[in-house]
């Protein structure tokens, strides 16, 4: 029987991509309104667990539940989720507003001040007309940000949110991940700093060449 408080539930899963076991018998669930952590060094499995969860990659056995449904049986992909896997890809010519508008305009759930909302929230300027290609990591990662949260998902999936920020950009994310929490948010973060996973995470697990070990409850 499913347990509701917990929002995604993964079962037994593995993932092997032709002669690698990438991920091996991976079982764990993650509860709502909390922020878990997901550590390992590159190449431990994180990034191919969220994706996963996500729906962009399919595991090959077990299975993976988000809000109660079946990720690859009932749902390819979950309907309720803010994702940052990898660098956040945008259309480098046009400002980062209009790709936020383009994005949006795909489920339609949300408009133009809802956009200019968001955009301020992760503390960049919605009146900026520079094209994306102009802006710094620091700022794509921030617009990153900006896709995630903006349609209002109760979950995220974060991989390296931190990427490129500077100081006061580490502190305004750490803030911003605090108070989406206090919102009731549900947040997988993967983190290589060790600060960001002791200030912000309520439950951390490893991950080392595809196993996983559950070392903060």
């Amino acid at each position: 029987m499913r347990d509701d408080k917990n929002v995604i539930e993964v079962k037994n899963v593995n993932l092997v991509i032709g002669k690698e076991h990438i991920l091996h018998n991976i079982d764990i669930s993650f509860e709502k309104g909390k922020i878990h952590g997901l550590i390992g060094r590159n190449g431990s499995g994180k990034t191919m667990l969220m994706k996963c969860i996500c729906g962009f990659v399919k595991y090959t056995d077990g299975e993976i539940f988000v809000e109660g449904k079946k990720i690859g049986k009932e749902v390819d992909f979950p309907n309720n989720i803010g994702i940052i896997i990898e660098t956040p890809g945008f259309i480098p010519y046009y400002s980062g507003k209009k790709n936020l508008e383009i994005l949006a305009g795909l489920k339609k759930k949300i408009g133009k001040k809802e956009i200019e909302d968001t955009i301020r929230l992760v503390g960049l300027d919605p009146k900026l007309k520079k094209s994306v290609r102009k802006y710094s990591l620091g700022m794509r990662q921030r617009l990153g940000m900006a896709q995630a949260v903006m349609e209002d998902p109760d979950i995220l999936i974060l991989d390296e949110p931190m990427n490129g920020l500077d100081k006061q950009g580490v502190a305004d994310m750490r803030e911003l991940l605090l108070k989406l929490k206090n919102g009731g948010k549900t947040i997988i973060l993967a983190s290589h700093s060790a600060e960001d996973i002791e200030i912000l995470c309520d439950t951390v697990c490893e991950l080392d060449r595809g196993y996983m070990e559950r070392i903060k409850f």
